[in-house]
């Protein structure tokens, strides 16, 4: 079984920056849609963005503007650039595929990573 691993989480101040990166932890083919996903703190897990194989892209209200996703297809990984990150940003964040075709040629439906904190302090 494949899984994703997130890596890049952290502290850092309000105005900052941080990247994290998802890949699976095993061969995989590809995979369909990708996304980042959060939990703050006593809260429910919310959606952050997604991107296609295509590169096509969507956003919480919340971090348009200053998050972006991309991804590597030839490497299955999917990034989140955060910028200007507030206290309210403070979460943590899990990675999410959709889809992906293993070396087993079977495909494994909605993976997560096991998520990786982020903290930003005022």
């Amino acid at each position: 079984q494949v899984r994703l691993v997130e890596s890049g989480g952290g502290l850092v101040q309000a105005g900052g920056s941080l990247r994290l990166s998802c890949a699976p932890s095993g061969s995989v083919f590809s995979i369909n849609v990708m996304g980042w996903y959060r939990q703050p703190p006593g809260k429910e897990r919310e959606l952050v963005a997604t991107i296609t194989t295509g590169g096509s892209t969507k956003y919480a209200d919340s971090v348009k503007g200053r998050f972006t996703i991309s991804r590597d297809n030839t490497r299955n990984t999917v990034y989140l650039q955060m910028d200007s990150l507030k206290p309210e940003d403070t979460a943590v964040y899990y990675c999410n595929a959709d889809r992906a075709l293993n070396s087993l040629r079977h495909y494994q439906y909605d993976l997560w990573g096991q998520g990786t904190q982020v903290t930003v302090s005022s």
